[in-house]
């Protein structure tokens, strides 16, 4: 698509600046293990969605809305959410309390994963980020006045919302799917396509914070926090 300056965000926000880093692609795969802990949303996820027939169809659609809404034109990027925004009322996906969780995840992702591939940010960027990205909350359902708008706000968010979080049957079926999607013969067999994918999976999985990591019950290892900084 073509970048257009005069979106809801200019060049010089610092949304621009951490979407444009190369560890989106680390922070999108984690926000997805981040956001299958949610059983009530996750459920709906299982439900409705046609991720297991079109798996790579939904994940490129869903950096499409992230480029669009960051880079695209004000137009564009409100069409944009507006369409989303219908489909999820037809599908009784629009719970705002459900869709704050899921915009949570993915700022979460997104700031930490930029920051431990050594994107320097600094704590008045950070809560930058985190205020300038309630619009994309907002246009999606979630009243702005719900939406954490700063670090403090960011970790109280969390330690809240913790006690409703689990890894049920559907999250761990959604992690074993997004290590493992399917590819066609040729590709999983001709091209490093696997195991490529395999590590951006990996790593986006060992980054995820440690309670996220404990409920699915996977192990923290002796240094895995400095192991998964990518800078």
């Amino acid at each position: 698509m073509k970048y257009d300056p005069r979106g809801i965000y200019s060049p010089d926000n610092v949304v621009w600046k951490i979407h444009s880093d190369p560890s989106m692609l680390i922070g999108g795969l984690r926000a997805l293990f981040e956001q299958a802990l949610h059983p009530v949303a996750m459920a709906g996820v299982a439900t409705h969605s046609n991720f297991r027939e079109d798996a790579w169809g939904r994940l490129a659609r869903t950096g499409d809305y992230v480029t669009t809404l960051t880079f695209g034109s004000t137009e564009d990027a409100t069409t944009l959410a507006a369409r989303v925004r219908r489909v999820h009322t037809k599908l009784g996906l629009d719970d705002p309390h459900e869709l704050l969780w899921v915009h949570m995840a993915m700022v979460d992702s997104f700031l930490d994963t930029a920051m431990r591939s050594g994107l320097e940010l600094s704590e008045q960027e950070q809560n930058n980020y985190l205020l300038n990205m309630v619009e994309f909350a907002d246009l999606v359902g979630v009243p702005r006045d719900d939406v954490p708008s700063t670090t403090a706000q960011l970790a109280q968010y969390f330690a809240e919302i913790l006690p409703e979080l689990e890894a049920t049957d559907d999250a761990k079926r959604a992690a074993i799917f997004l290590t493992l999607p399917p590819l066609p013969n040729l590709v999983r067999f001709a091209t490093p396509a696997a195991p490529a994918w395999a590590g951006v999976s990996a790593i986006a999985a060992a980054s995820l914070p440690r309670w996220a990591r404990d409920l699915y019950g996977w192990p923290t290892l002796p240094g895995q926090e400095s192991a998964t900084n990518l800078s």
